[in-house]
C-alpha cells in the first residue's frame, strides 16, 4: 500500500450556527486514507460524521482546516473548480440510492461518465462492465423500481466508481438494508475497492461491517480517536 494518501485532511473545524445557538461538530479533526485503504468512520448521530464527509468531498466548506486530495490543497479552490476535482476524483455513495427512476441501471451508471466527456459508447460500455462486476449483468435494462433495495444500493455503488475516482465517501451505504442484504452490498463494494485501489472512507453504524475494514476511527466529541472493535 502506497505511503502517499489520497485523501489528506488537517485541522479540519466544523461550526454550525442556528439563531444564537453555535454547534461545532468537528475540531481539529486530521485523518489520511491511502490508495487501496478501507477506514471506517464511527460514532453517535450527530456527531458530526457526514459533516466530515461532505467537508471532504468539497461539499461544504469547513470553517477551517485544509482537504487535500491526491496532494492537491483544495481549501481555497473556487466552485467551479471543485466541482471539477469532484468529478475526476471522488465518487460518493449515500444511505438512499438517488437514482434516477426513469433510467435504467446501465444508463444510472454511464450519465456521470457522459457528463465528463465519454461518449455514449464508451459510457454504456464502462457502466456494463461495473454492473457485471456487482453481480448485476442481468439487470442493466432494469429500472430502479424493477430492482431490489440491495440491487440498487449496487447500482449506486457502480455510478459512484464510474469515472474511476481515486477516492470513495460512503455515508451509511448499507443503512437503509436488512443486515443480510447490508453484508452482501458491503461484500461486493469491499471487492470492488480492492480490486480498483481507490481509497475508501466509510461511515456506518454496522460495527459487524466495520470489523472488516482496514482500520476504524471513532468521532466523538469533535474529535478522532483509533478504536479497536476486532
Amino acid at each position: 500500500m502506497s505511503e502517499t494518501p489520497i485523501l489528506s485532511v488537517r485541522g479540519l473545524e466544523r461550526t454550525y450556527v442556528t439563531g444564537d445557538r453555535r454547534l461545532t461538530v468537528l475540531q481539529g479533526v486530521d485523518i489520511d486514507v491511502s490508495p487501496g485503504e478501507i477506514v471506517g468512520l464511527i460514532g453517535p448521530s450527530g456527531s458530526g460524521k457526514s459533516s466530515l464527509l461532505h467537508a471532504a468531498g468539497l461539499l461544504e466548506r469547513p470553517n477551517a482546516g485544509a482537504i487535500l486530495i491526491d496532494g492537491r490543497d483544495c481549501s481555497a479552490l473556487n466552485e467551479r473548480a471543485r466541482t471539477r476535482v469532484r468529478l475526476a476524483s471522488i465518487g460518493f455513495v449515500y444511505q438512499f440510492h438517488h437514482l434516477l427512476a426513469e433510467f435504467s441501471a446501465l444508463d444510472n451508471v454511464a450519465l456521470p461518465l457522459m457528463i465528463a466527456g465519454e461518449s455514449h459508447e464508451t459510457a454504456r460500455a464502462r457502466a456494463g462492465v461495473l454492473l457485471s462486476q456487482l453481480g448485476l449483468g442481468e439487470r442493466v435494462d432494469h429500472q430502479p423500481a424493477q430492482m431490489s433495495g440491495g440491487e440498487q444500493q449496487r447500482v449506486a455503488i457502480a455510478r459512484a466508481l464510474a469515472n474511476r475516482p481515486r477516492l470513495l465517501l460512503a455515508d451509511e451505504p448499507t443503512g437503509n438494508l436488512d443486515p443480510n442484504t447490508s453484508a452482501d452490498v458491503f461484500a461486493s463494494l469491499y471487492e470492488l475497492v480492492r480490486e480498483t485501489g481507490v481509497a475508501a472512507l466509510i461511515a456506518t453504524h454496522n460495527l459487524e461491517l466495520a470489523r472488516h475494514m482496514d482500520r476504524v476511527l471513532a468521532l466523538k466529541d469533535g474529535h478522532l480517536e483509533p478504536q479497536s472493535i476486532f
